[in-house]
C-alpha cells in the first residue's frame, strides 16, 4: 500500500466517525423532542402512547392536544399548507398550555425557536 492510499483510507475513517457522531447527536436531539412532546401530550391530559416517538404518527396526538381533526395530517404532506397547518396547531397547544399563542412566533426566530418546545414541555 503506498502513501496516498494510507492517506485516503485515514480521511475515510475520520469521514465515518464524524458521520457516527452526527447521527448520534441528530438521534439525541430526535428523542429529546420526542420526549417534550410527551410532556405537553402528558400535561394537556392526552396519552400519547407510543405514537409520539413515530416520526409522522407524531402528529396524532399533538393534534389532539390541540382539539384538531386527525385527518389534518394529510395537510401537513402539502406544501406551504402544511405552514398554516403547524402554526395553527402549535398556536392551539400553546393555549391548551395556558401560554399565549404569540408564542408560535418564536419559531422564526434562530436559536428561540429550539427552547420553544422544551418551554412548553417543562414550564408550569
Amino acid at each position: 500500500m503506498n502513501n496516498d492510499q494510507g492517506a485516503t483510507l485515514v480521511g475515510a475513517g475520520i469521514g465515518l466517525m464524524m458521520l457516527l457522531v452526527f447521527l448520534c447527536i441528530g438521534l439525541a436531539v430526535y428523542l429529546f423532542y420526542c420526549f417534550c412532546y410527551k410532556r405537553i401530550c402528558e400535561k394537556c391530559g392526552v396519552i400519547p402512547g407510543i405514537l409520539i416517538w413515530i416520526p409522522i404518527a407524531q402528529l396524532v396526538p399533538l393534534l389532539q392536544v390541540a382539539k384538531m381533526p386527525i385527518w389534518m395530517i394529510i395537510l401537513f404532506l402539502i406544501p406551504f399548507v402544511n405552514l398554516v397547518v403547524f402554526v395553527m396547531m402549535w398556536v392551539k397547544i400553546c393555549q391548551a398550555r395556558g401560554k399565549s399563542g404569540w408564542l408560535v412566533v418564536l419559531f422564526i426566530v434562530p436559536i428561540a425557536n429550539l427552547v420553544l418546545i422544551p418551554y412548553l414541555a417543562f414550564s408550569e
